[in-house]
């Protein structure tokens, strides 16, 4: 089932029940049929979560607060329903702007329900410093879903949500929350933490690499199970750069001490949704055992006859004095619905500690039909 999908006859319909348990006077059947109009198939999961926000807006009373309060009463009727909540938070994010405190109260509320991760960010843009302070506030709140959405909100650049340009630009605002929640007993709120701080390192790696190293300076060393995974999944965007200082934190040396040999792409002529195999050998040179970090770059051509490079993870080893390790991958050149490919000359190369080594050719065909 397509996402979109969850917004069907039965949520809406159970939507709909479940307010007129809260509020009699409104119209569940009304309500359905106004919701899937002639457009309805067309929408996709963010327009049928809108458009049914901009429906419910209709059947409910004028007055916010007292439109908010139904909502509440409603939800209880809702467990076990999932994506149809999402409404109650879309429905602030709409309509709830210009009365804050109202908005923010039930946002708090809402979120234990369906995430207010896309909701709360227009009261950041509109809002700053309160909203930013509430979310502070939050990071204290004995709920998890209530402390996650202080990090997830805040994210500079959370997928699917509105921008937030001021935090693309100084994320000072957000440290004081993500050092509140980096040590959270929950594994869903540490994983908003390190999100949070790889959306930061796209525009202010210093950053992120500050606020990590004075975190792992703040415990014992080395730093427990919890902080050594915020701190991998928040440096995975500049791993994949090759960041020396991002490698170092992890204990990966940059350049590591080694030389690579013998790298071949075979076969070298291929048609697309076929496989071609990276193949190479890593001698250590050091007079210690070093962690590797191997990964291998992708040059895809593009539709304008240019390569662009992508960086795919293949494995962590750690090579001893003198001891050479063979490599080989099979990588697919099968269409997915992220990436089209493009016949013509591609190329391979490793990536060990960020450093990337001999580049080899292939050529790339047209499916065969």
């Amino acid at each position: 089932m397509k996402l979109k999908e969850m917004f069907n006859q039965g949520s809406v319909g159970a939507l709909g029940q479940a307010i007129q348990g809260a509020y009699p006077a409104f119209d569940p059947d009304a309500f359905a049929t106004d919701v899937f109009d002639e457009a309805w198939p067309d929408r996709e999961l963010k327009q049928r979560m809108r458009h049914i926000s901009q429906v419910l807006h209709r059947y409910l009373p004028a007055d916010f607060a007292t439109a908010l309060e139904v909502l509440r009463r409603a939800l209880p009727a809702l467990e076990g329903q999932g994506f149809v909540k999402m409404v109650f938070p879309d429905y602030v994010e709409q309509y709830g702007l210009d009365d804050w405190e109202v908005s923010i109260a039930a946002l708090e509320v809402f979120t234990q329900e369906a995430s207010a991760e896309f909701a709360i960010r227009p009261f950041i843009v509109h809002h700053a410093p309160r909203t930013l302070a509430q979310m502070l506030a939050w990071a204290g709140h004995s709920h998890p879903d209530v402390r996650r959405l202080a990090s997830e909100g805040c994210r500079p650049r959370l997928p699917w949500g509105i921008a937030l340009p001021n935090l693309q630009a100084d994320p000072s605002p957000i440290l004081p929350i993500l050092d509140q929640l980096k040590d959270d007993e929950s594994e869903t709120v540490r994983r908003s933490v390190a999100n949070n701080l790889n959306d930061i390192s796209k525009d202010n790696p210093d950053v992120t690499l500050a606020v990590l190293k004075r975190w792992q300076a703040e415990v014992d060393d080395p730093p427990g199970d919890d902080l050594a995974w915020v701190t991998r999944h928040a440096l995975r965007t500049l791993l994949k750069q090759g960041h020396p200082t991002a490698l170092a934190l992890l204990g990966y040396p940059s350049p590591p001490a080694i030389q690579v040999r013998n790298v071949t792409a075979t076969p070298r002529r291929i048609r697309i949704g076929d496989k071609v195999t990276l193949a190479f050998d890593v001698e250590s040179t050091g007079d210690r055992p070093q962690k590797l970090m191997i990964d291998y770059v992708v040059h895809h051509m593009r539709a304008n006859g240019h390569l662009s490079p992508k960086v795919f993870k293949l494995a962590k080893r750690t090579i001893q004095p003198g001891e050479v390790l063979h490599i080989e991958k099979r990588h697919s050149l099968a269409p997915v619905t992220t990436r089209r490919y493009y016949p013509g000359r591609h190329a391979l190369e490793p990536q060990i500690n960020g450093q990337v080594f001999e580049q080899v050719l292939f050529l790339l065909e047209e499916e065969q039909v």
